[in-house]
């Protein structure tokens, strides 16, 4: 099987690589305008560390081999490395700690689905060591921008709250709670409708949670009239007035929907959670996750302290497919601006210092040099079909005849 990657991996051919560099480099430059600074992580980590406290399945995660301190593990996602090393390596620095990063992530797929995908590439931001509604606000309006950006065609900010979800959920006993949960998680109505209840009242109540979701005002209008604990109380005014601070700050409304149903993934989320959704050619795509987690460092702190933190995932696989069929993406990797050509074995040597020269001349871009074995003709049609600007033949005395193509 050497002659193949294994079931879930692929490779990268240079077009593909040139068009998900363009995507991140602008997503860097907006983390960068924002004030983020990237942090690059380990690969490889103990599994304790990347199951989160619980929070990710372990199932999820890529496991290695033990050695003589522990199992270990490739990261499934970025957060858990990131908060690990924030507050064990980065205590000393000043609050709010706005961190981003570009990585490969690998994920172990459910039973049953051999040869699917195992290794995605993200890039994304957290924002540590502050909480508040104008942080959610940050968030939210950086993921706008990276989207706005990159020119995607057709997206929107889908946007819940997970406090206020589990206070809506908590009036399920166990363990109606959880299938309700689970059938929220995997927008499965049927089974949400046919689910034991013994109760009009509770089964109403999963109906009203499920399609709470649509307009911000008017799914705050519905929640408003429901009874919530303490708790729920304070999210749903959290989450109203992380809305009106968001309309308020955009010069234009931002295509943003609430979702009371939504339930992320991972399980670390105490606060706003969202989805960045886009549509291509009647396709939806996530291209996007995040959300709040303020119990989460204090899982990595030495004595156990809490602090708050924020961020978000971008996927690059689903960017890049989003816009491929637009003529944003480059559609040819670099173009070569020079072929040197020796135009004898005398001239090799000549050759390799006209092209080191080339190279160390400011604008003058890519330079190849010939390594034999073609006629004129088959160079001139290799220029043409790569794009190739100029030619220049050299002699061995070091005379240099140039080609101007395009």
């Amino acid at each position: 099987m050497i002659h193949q990657a294994p079931a879930g991996a692929r490779d990268l051919l240079p077009l593909e690589v040139v068009q998900k560099a363009w995507i991140n480099d602008r997503l860097q430059d907006v983390f960068g305008q924002w004030g983020y600074q990237r942090i690059v992580t380990s690969t490889i980590e103990w599994l304790d560390t990347l199951m989160a406290g619980g929070a990710i399945e372990p199932s999820t995660v890529i496991q290695l081999q033990d050695n003589s301190s522990g199992q270990l593990g490739l990261r499934p996602e970025l957060t858990a490395s990131i908060a690990r090393a924030a507050v064990t390596r980065m205590a000393d620095n000043s609050h709010p700690q706005r961190l981003c990063y570009r990585a490969n992530v690998f994920r172990n797929p459910p039973m049953g689905y051999h040869g699917k995908q195992l290794e995605f590439y993200q890039a994304g931001v957290e924002l540590l060591f502050v909480g508040g509604v104008l942080a959610d606000a940050e968030i939210l309006l950086l993921a706008a921008q990276c989207l706005q950006q990159l020119g995607f065609p057709q997206w929107h900010l889908m946007v819940g709250e997970a406090g206020l979800t589990r206070s809506l959920l908590s009036v399920f006993p166990d363990p109606l709670r959880e299938q309700v949960r689970d059938c929220l998680a995997q927008l499965d109505y049927v089974s949400l409708e046919n689910l034991d209840y013994h109760s009009t009242d509770l089964q109403q109540r999963a109906k009203l949670l499920f399609n709470l979701r649509g307009n911000p005002a008017d799914v705050l209008e519905k929640v408003m009239g429901l009874e919530l604990d303490e708790r729920g109380q304070q999210s749903l005014t959290n989450l109203k007035s992380l809305v009106d601070l968001i309309n308020e700050s955009s010069g234009t409304p931002l295509p943003l929907t609430l979702d009371l149903s939504l339930i992320q993934t991972f399980d670390y989320y105490t606060g706003i959670v969202f989805k960045v959704i886009g549509q291509t050619d009647n396709q939806l795509r996530v291209l996007g996750q995040g959300g709040r987690y303020d119990q989460l460092l204090g899982v990595y702190h030495p004595q156990g302290k809490s602090a708050p933190g924020i961020g978000f995932s971008l996927n690059l696989e689903e960017l890049h497919a989003g816009l491929l069929k637009t003529s944003i993406l480059p559609q040819t990797p670099p173009i070569i601006d020079w072929l040197v050509i020796p135009r004898t074995p005398q001239a090799q040597g000549s050759a390799l210092r006209h092209a080191q020269t080339l190279r160390n001349t400011p604008n003058q871009g890519r330079v190849e040099i010939d390594l034999g074995g073609r006629s004129s003709t088959e160079i001139h049609d290799y220029a043409l079909e790569c794009s190739i600007k100029n030619l220049a033949w050299v002699d061995h005395d070091e005379t240099v005849v140039i080609e101007n193509l395009f």
